[in-house]
């Protein structure tokens, strides 16, 4: 009986210390080189994988033991990797240099779009095959111009090519910011859980129209969403859609 009790004894000091090791970290995340407070900032405990977003005021609080080395992260800013401590932490991120685009070999897909729409301009259209109201008047208009932006072969194809390209460039837009990267960490899936990353991201995909309004802690709140759902029936042959 002694034993029994020394052994269960021993298990709760094990369990009590455990558990007072992990406690709520808090802190405040300033711009670099300033006083100015940093908003919805991402945080992640690189150990446990756990995620929190910060406050409108800079202010964060996340679960993690001390010596935990918790990610930073927000867009325009550097990464910033730093080690809990239990005592108010203070953070400072670097906003990222924005460079000029500099061209030295190839293209990027916005400028080898352009320049075929270019290529379609210096055939004499205009207004991407969209030619407006007043050009059809006989004075100060070009009547003759005006039919040939809405009928001609050359028109026709821009106006696909047009809109190919609208899609396109936002297609990329929204790529920026969905991608595996920050859905791994949104949901906490792994590198192991590459199968299940692809299925829901072929499942879920944000619009480019709500990538304009979205911060990332509203894209957070949608993944996180999203996944719980994805958990409970992705595996039925036919995942209707969750708006």
């Amino acid at each position: 009986m002694k034993f029994i009790i020394s052994f269960l004894i021993g298990v709760l000091c094990f369990v009590f210390c455990a558990s007072a090791q992990q406690v709520i970290i808090k802190g405040i995340i300033y711009k670099r080189i300033s006083s100015e407070r940093l908003a919805d900032v991402f945080i992640t405990n690189l150990r446990t994988k756990g995620v929190a977003i910060g406050d409108q005021l800079g202010g964060f609080s996340i679960s993690a033991n001390v010596g935990d080395t918790l990610l930073f992260t927000k867009r325009g800013y550097t990464p910033q990797k730093q080690e809990a401590t239990n005592y108010g932490m203070v953070v400072y991120m670097q906003p990222e240099v924005q460079l000029n685009e500099v061209r030295i070999v190839g293209q990027t897909k916005r400028q080898e779009l352009s320049e075929i729409l270019n290529d379609y301009r210096s055939k004499g259209l205009y207004f991407d095959g969209k030619p407006p109201a007043t050009i059809f008047l006989p004075i100060g208009g070009s009547p003759l111009t005006g039919l040939r932006e809405l009928f001609s072969k050359d028109a026709r194809n821009m106006r696909r090519f047009a809109a190919f390209t609208k899609k396109e460039l936002e297609a990329t837009e929204v790529d920026k910011r969905y991608n595996r990267h920050f859905v791994m960490r949104a949901t906490g899936l792994t590198d192991v859980d590459s199968t299940t990353v692809t299925r829901f991201m072929e499942y879920y995909r944000p619009s480019f129209e709500d990538l304009k309004v979205w911060g990332d802690y509203d894209l957070i709140k949608k993944i996180k969403t999203q996944y719980e759902y994805f958990k409970k029936n992705g595996d039925r042959p036919t995942l209707q859609k969750l708006y």
